[in-house]
C-alpha cells in the first residue's frame, strides 16, 4: 500500500481516535493495571511506556505501581532509544519535541525491556499498527534483539480495524491493549 493510502487512514483515524477516546480512557488504564503486573512478574526487564500526546491513552498513573520499572522512549541522533524513568524525574524534549528522559548515561538495551506499550492510531487482527508515520518503532522492531521483546498497541477499541494498509518495512505488534482487555496476535508472548 501507498503512504497516500496511509495518509487518509491516519487522518480519518485520528479523529476517531480522538472521539473514541474520552469513554474509552479510564477503562484502558483499569485493563493496564490490572493486566501489566501479572505480565511483568513472569518476565525480567521494564515496561516500555510513552509519554501521552493529545488523543493517546494516559497510562503515566502505572508509575505508583511500577515505579522501579519504568522506560520512556527519547528519539536521539535518529534512531528511537529507551531510558530508565521515574514519575518525578525531569524530562526534556527529545529530537521530536516529546518530553523523554535527560540522555545521560547509555540507553537501556533490548534485552533490559520486558514489554513495550506503544500509541497507536489503529491496529488490525495481525498486530499491524497504524501510527504518526515517522517509523520510529518499526525501525527499532526491525532489530531482531528489539522485535522479541512483546509490543502492544494502546487505543481505545472503536480503533481496531480488521485489516491495516501495511508496507513491507511495517513489524507487527504482539498484541493490543484497549478497554475491552489485553489481546494477544496468537498465543501471547514467549
Amino acid at each position: 500500500m501507498g503512504e497516500s493510502s496511509k495518509r487518509d487512514w491516519r487522518r480519518s483515524l485520528r479523529a476517531e481516535r480522538l472521539q473514541a477516546l474520552p469513554a474509552a480512557e479510564a477503562g484502558i488504564l483499569a485493563v493496564a493495571r490490572q493486566e501489566l503486573p501479572g505480565l511483568l512478574a513472569k518476565r525480567p526487564g521494564r515496561l516500555g511506556t510513552y509519554w501521552p500526546l493529545a488523543g493517546e491513552a494516559d497510562l503515566r498513573d502505572l508509575g505508583a505501581a511500577l515505579a522501579n520499572r519504568l522506560a520512556l522512549p527519547s528519539v536521539e541522533l535518529g534512531h528511537l532509544r529507551y531510558r530508565a524513568w521515574r514519575l518525578a524525574q525531569p524530562l526534556e524534549a527529545d529530537a521530536c519535541g516529546i518530553p523523554a528522559p535527560l540522555a545521560v548515561g547509555p540507553a537501556l538495551d533490548a534485552n533490559e525491556l520486558a514489554l513495550l506499550l506503544v500509541p497507536a492510531l489503529a491496529v488490525d487482527g495481525a498486530g499491524y499498527r497504524l501510527g504518526y508515520g515517522g517509523g520510529w518503532y518499526d525501525r527499532l522492531r526491525a532489530d531482531p534483539a528489539w522485535a522479541r521483546v512483546p509490543a502492544l498497541a494502546v487505543l481505545p477499541a472503536a480503533c481496531r480495524r480488521q485489516q491495516l494498509p501495511r508496507d513491507p518495512w511495517d513489524v507487527p505488534l504482539a498484541g493490543w491493549l484497549s478497554e475491552d482487555g489485553l489481546h494477544w496476535c496468537g498465543s501471547g508472548p514467549a
